[in-house]
C-alpha cells in the first residue's frame, strides 16, 4: 500500500465540493487514513510551496493558499499516487480531461481547488509536514478483501 498528501484548497471548500471528492476516493477503493479541516498559516503555506519561492506566481500562491480553511489528508490504495494525480487531473484546468475533478470542477489554473503530492519523495516529505505520525490511523477496511487480490 501506497500513502500520499492530498488537500482540498480554499476554492474547493467555499465551493462545498468537499464531498463529492471526497466521494470519488472513496468509490475508487481509496482509503483515508488521515484528515483534518485547518487554516493554512504563513509559516506552514511557505514550507509547503518552498519548492515555488522565487518564482513569479509565488506570493499569490501564498496569499491564496492562506486565504481561507482547506482539508488536508493521507490517503492510502495501492498505487495511490499516480491514481490519485490521474483523478485530479491536470494543474491546469482548461487541460484537465473531463471525468477528472479539475476537469470537472475548475476553470482556472490559479483556482483549481485541490493538491496531491507528484511522487514518492514528495508524498512522504508532505505527509509529515501536514500531519503527526500519532494523526494517521492504520486500520482495514472490511471490504479491502473485495479489492485486493
Amino acid at each position: 500500500m501506497e500513502r500520499t498528501f492530498v488537500m482540498i484548497k480554499p476554492d474547493g471548500v467555499q465551493r462545498r465540493l468537499i464531498g463529492k471528492i471526497l466521494q470519488r476516493f472513496e468509490e475508487a477503493g481509496l482509503k483515508i487514513v488521515a484528515m483534518k479541516f485547518l487554516k493554512v498559516t504563513q509559516e506552514l503555506a511557505e514550507k509547503h510551496y518552498e519548492i515555488h519561492k522565487g518564482k513569479p506566481f509565488y506570493e499569490s500562491l501564498i496569499k491564496y493558499i492562506t486565504s481561507g480553511p482547506v482539508l488536508a489528508m493521507v490517503i492510502e490504495g495501492q498505487n495511490a499516487i499516480e491514481r490519485i494525480r490521474k483523478m485530479v487531473g491536470a494543474t491546469d484546468p482548461q487541460k484537465a480531461m473531463p471525468g477528472t475533478i479539475r476537469g470537472d470542477f475548475c476553470q482556472h489554473i490559479g483556482r483549481n481547488i485541490i493538491h496531491a503530492s507528484d511522487a514518492k519523495e514528495t508524498a512522504e516529505k508532505e505527509i509529515n509536514l501536514w500531519f503527526n505520525k500519532d494523526e494517521i490511523i492504520d486500520y482495514k477496511m472490511d471490504d479491502e478483501k473485495w479489492l485486493y487480490e
